[in-house]
C-alpha cells in the first residue's frame, strides 16, 4: 500500500485553469497562484445570483479520538463518488492550520485515494490567507498599544483590553506574556497570544458575505472597555481600512482539485472547539452556485462543529442543508466503549460505544435534516463488527453504509453517494435551528448544554454571571452562542467517554465577539493557544534534496 505522500506525488494534477473550466468558472474571475492553485473573485457571486443553488450536504462525525475518524477524507471521497455517478459536485473545506500540521495530527487534506491537492502547498502557506489574517489581527493589537502610548484619548482601561495577539503555531509559552514594560515607571501590561484559527478576524472572514460586510464586522469588534465600562470598538481606532486592505485578497475563496480532478474550494480555518469550525460562507455559497451537489464539513464532533454550522453559519448565511452524513469508525466506537486496543475485535466494547453514535444521530435529527451514517472503513475492522454497527443503525432507524474512499477513492463511496442523492430527492429536509436568536442568552445556552451535551446542571462562575449581565445590557443578547469546550467528549471534561449523564457543565467566562456576531461561552479548561506534545508531528517531516516533503500527512 502506498503512503499518502506517495499517492499525492504520483497524482496527475490538471492545470488549475482546466479545473476552473470543469467548474464552469469564467477565466475573468480567476487569479492563479502558480499552476495548481487559484483565487476565485467573489464578484462571481453577483454575476451568478440568479442561478439556482445546489444541494448542500454536511459531513460531520462522532467525537474525535486518537483512532481517527477521517471526516475530511470522507468529504472528499463522497464528492468524487458523486462525480462518478455523473453528478456535478464540488467540495468546500476549511484550510489547515499550521498548529495541527506540525503538532498533533499532521495535515488536513484527506488521505489515501481521497485527498485534495497540491497537498504540500495546502498544508503549509497555501495562498497566504492565514498570514493575512494573522497580520490583520496583530495590526489591531499594535494600534491599541500605540493609542495607549500616545495619550489614550479613548480612556482605555488597561486591565480590560480583551484583544490578544495571534500566531499560527502551537506555542504554550505565549499563553501569558508581557507586551509592554517601561523601565522608568516600572509599568507593564500582561497579555497573551491565541492561535490564528481562534482569532476573531478568522471568524469574521468566514462569516462575512461581502467586502462591505467584512469592513462593517471589523468596525464592530470590541477590543476593550473604557474606565466607565463602555465597550470600545475597532472603528474608533480609525484603522478599518488598513485591516480590510490586508484581508482583501484573503476574502476570495481558493480553488484546488481532488486526486480525481474534482473541483474543490478551500477557504478559512476556524477551530470548532474554540470558534465556529466551518469554512467560509463565501466559499460555500460560491460552490452552491457552481455545482448541483456541494459537500462541506464542520470541525470535530457533531456536538461542536455541526451544532455551530446549523445555529451560527446557516442562521447567518440563510443556508438550508439537505442532508447530514455522520462519519464513524469502528475503532473510535470501541474507544468510546472504553477499550485501548483499537485493532482487536471487541464486540463488547463496540456495543458500549454504539450509544455514543446513537446520541449524535438523535442530536442531528433535532435540526430537521435526514441523517446517514457512513462507516469509514479501516483494515482492522472485521465483518462481525461491521454487521453489529449496521444492526444498531437499523434499530435506531438511520441508514448506514460502509465507506471505502481511503482505499478506493470515489469508487469506494458510490453506495454512500447514491444514498445521499436518493435521500435528497425525497425532499424530507426541513431545517430548523435548535434555538431562536430572540431567546435569552441563558435559555440558548441551556438548550445546547442539555439537549446536545445532555448535562444535568449548568454552573456559572461569578465572573461569567457578571459578563453575561454586561453583554445583555449592551444589547448583544440576540447573538447566537458559540460554546468553547473540549472536542473529546460530549461533556466539558475530555476524559468522559461515551455518553456522559448526570454531569454538571461548568461555564468559566462569557465573551462577546461582536465583529464575528456571536457570544463565546468558555467551559472547562479549554485554551486558545495549544501546546506541542512531547513528540510533535513536525519531528516526522523530512524534505528531500529534490524538494519533496515526507511525513506531511
Amino acid at each position: 500500500m502506498f503512503s499518502d505522500i506517495e499517492i499525492a506525488q504520483g497524482a496527475s494534477l490538471l492545470p488549475i485553469s482546466e479545473i476552473a473550466k470543469k467548474a464552469n468558472i469564467d477565466e475573468k474571475y480567476i487569479d492563479c497562484y502558480g499552476k495548481y492553485k487559484a483565487k476565485i473573485n467573489i464578484d462571481l457571486l453577483k454575476d451568478y445570483q440568479d442561478k439556482k443553488d445546489g444541494n448542500l450536504i454536511l459531513v460531520t462525525a462522532i467525537n474525535p479520538t486518537a483512532a481517527g475518524e477521517g471526516k475530511s477524507t470522507v468529504s472528499i471521497g463522497l464528492t468524487q463518488a458523486l462525480c462518478k455517478l455523473g453528478k456535478n459536485a464540488m467540495v468546500a473545506l476549511r484550510e489547515p492550520s499550521l498548529g495541527p500540521v506540525f503538532g498533533v495530527k499532521g495535515g488536513a487534506t484527506g488521505g489515501g485515494m481521497s485527498q485534495v491537492l497540491p497537498m504540500e502547498d495546502i498544508n503549509l502557506h497555501f495562498t497566504g490567507d492565514f498570514h493575512a489574517i494573522t497580520s490583520a489581527h496583530n495590526l489591531i493589537a499594535a494600534a491599541i498599544d500605540n493609542h495607549l502610548y500616545h495619550g489614550n484619548v479613548l480612556d482605555i482601561d488597561k486591565t480590560k483590553i480583551t484583544w490578544k495577539r495571534v500566531m499560527d503555531m502551537n506555542d504554550r509559552s505565549l499563553r501569558h506574556i508581557t507586551v509592554y514594560q517601561d523601565a522608568k515607571s516600572d509599568e507593564s501590561r500582561e497579555s497573551a497570544f491565541q492561535i490564528t484559527a481562534a482569532s476573531e478576524i478568522m471568524a469574521i472572514l468566514c462569516l462575512s458575505n461581502s467586502l462591505k460586510e467584512l469592513k462593517e464586522n471589523i468596525t464592530n469588534i470590541v477590543f476593550a472597555y473604557d474606565k466607565k465600562g463602555k465597550p470600545l470598538k475597532v472603528g474608533e481606532l480609525n484603522i478599518v481600512g488598513a485591516v480590510a486592505a490586508l484581508l482583501k485578497e484573503a476574502l476570495n475563496p481558493n480553488l484546488v482539485q481532488t486526486l480525481e480532478n474534482t473541483p474543490a474550494l478551500i477557504h478559512g480555518g476556524p477551530f470548532a472547539n474554540i470558534a465556529h469550525g466551518c469554512n467560509s460562507i463565501l466559499a460555500t455559497k460560491m460552490a452552491m452556485k457552481l455545482a448541483d451537489y456541494v459537500v462541506t464539513e464542520a470541525g470535530f464532533g457533531a456536538d461542536l462543529g455541526a451544532e455551530k454550522f446549523f445555529d451560527i453559519k446557516c442562521s447567518k448565511a440563510g443556508l438550508k442543508p439537505k442532508i447530514v452524513v455522520l462519519v464513524a469508525t469502528i475503532r473510535a466506537l470501541k474507544y468510546h466503549g472504553e477499550v485501548e486496543d483499537f485493532n482487536k475485535e471487541d464486540l463488547s466494547a463496540l456495543e458500549r460505544g454504539l450509544e455514543h453514535l446513537g446520541q449524535h444521530v438523535e442530536n442531528l435529527k433535532k435540526f430537521g435534516i435526514p441523517v446517514i451514517v457512513g462507516i469509514n472503513q479501516f483494515i482492522s475492522d472485521t465483518s462481525t463488527e461491521e454487521k453489529l454497527v449496521e444492526e444498531y443503525c437499523t434499530k435506531i432507524q438511520v441508514p448506514v453504509t460502509l465507506c471505502e474512499v481511503w482505499a478506493k477513492g470515489g469508487k469506494g463511496g458510490e453506495k454512500l453517494a447514491q444514498m445521499v442523492v436518493d435521500t435528497i430527492a425525497e425532499n424530507k429536509a426541513n431545517f430548523t435551528p435548535l434555538y431562536s436568536l430572540d431567546e435569552p442568552i441563558k435559555d440558548k445556552i441551556k438548550k445546547i448544554v442539555t439537549e446536545i451535551y445532555r448535562a444535568k446542571d449548568i454552573e456559572y462562575t461569578k465572573e461569567s454571571e457578571k459578563s453575561l449581565q454586561i453583554i445583555e445590557s449592551l444589547g448583544y443578547g440576540h447573538l447566537p452562542i458559540c460554546i468553547s469546550k473540549t472536542q473529546k467528549s460530549f461533556s466539558d471534561k475530555a476524559k468522559l467517554k461515551g455518553c456522559p449523564r448526570d454531569f454538571t457543565f461548568n461555564i468559566s467566562d462569557i465573551r462577546v465577539s461582536a465583529g464575528a456576531g456571536y457570544i463565546v461561552v468558555m467551559s472547562g479548561t479549554i485554551i486558545d493557544m495549544p501546546g506541542l506534545s512531547r513528540n510533535p508531528a513536525m519531528e516526522q517531516i523530512i524534505i528531500e534534496d529534490n524538494g519533496h516533503i515526507q511525513g506531511l500527512f
